[in-house]
């Protein structure tokens, strides 16, 4: 299969690591993977803070850059469901046609990474192997939006080595919401020091998600409190496959 990468200028900006691991994971099953330099945001912060029109110019970007792909792989729940659920709606804001044919075209074809292994892919066991005691947060973005379910963790499981423990009230939201974190500190901290807690409570070395963006959230608590707790995104793990994995 011919796979797209859509990095999401989040991971792009400060977690390369995590779009590396995506691209060597899916080379690695068998798969050639592209990455369209012409991306740029998928307008989800513009969007998201009431500036809809703005994004409008990044809609008819991404399309461009991501049209002839057989699957657009992100591995960024929540710019996975900008992708899905948003852009037709920006495109009828726009009363553009052209482009809403496009995006319907597009949309179908992008997945989250755990909903491509697992769904097109057809994929639990990718040979990974990582020795490890983790535990998994499922974002909002995965849980509500994308209806991601527990193929995240079948994935895990199906891991070599590792130690996976449930993470007590799982679905609770850990507080980072993009701009909600800033807008509404007092809230979102209490709901992080919740989310901190839980993870803590696991003895877990690793913490791991399939957004960078709550990992950032959730890992920079961890940091602060010197917890020696690593945030890793699922992708990473997924990408091990030897003894490197320990260090």
């Amino acid at each position: 299969m011919r796979v797209a990468l859509l990095i999401a200028c989040f991971n792009d900006t400060l977690f390369p690591e995590t779009g590396r691991a995506t691209v060597g994971l899916l080379e690695r099953l068998g798969h050639q993977v592209d990455f369209p330099e012409e991306q740029t945001c998928c307008g989800q912060m513009h969007f998201n803070t009431g500036y809809a029109r703005d994004a409008v110019p990044l809609v008819r970007r991404m399309v461009q850059a991501f049209e002839g792909a057989d699957a657009v792989v992100c591995p960024s729940a929540s710019c996975t469901g900008m992708v899905r659920d948003h852009y037709a709606g920006l495109a009828g804001l726009a009363g553009d046609d052209a482009l809403r044919r496009e995006v319907d075209e597009l949309a179908p074809r992008v997945y989250e990474l755990t909903e491509l292994l697992t769904g097109p892919l057809g994929l639990e066991d990718v040979g990974a192997y990582y020795p490890h005691r983790v535990t998994y947060h499922p974002t909002c973005h995965g849980l509500r939006g994308l209806g991601l379910g527990d193929g995240p963790e079948r994935l895990l499981r199906s891991v070599r080595g590792i130690d996976l423990v449930e993470l007590e009230q799982a679905t609770e939201c850990c507080g980072f919401g993009g701009t909600f974190a800033l807008k509404n500190s007092d809230t979102s901290t209490a709901m992080l020091a919740s989310k901190v807690r839980a993870v803590l409570e696991t003895k877990a070395e690793v913490v791991t998600a399939a957004d960078n963006s709550c990992l950032m959230h959730i890992g920079g608590a961890l940091s602060r409190q010197r917890t020696g707790v690593r945030a890793v995104h699922l992708a990473e793990i997924l990408a091990c496959t030897g003894q490197e994995a320990a260090a």
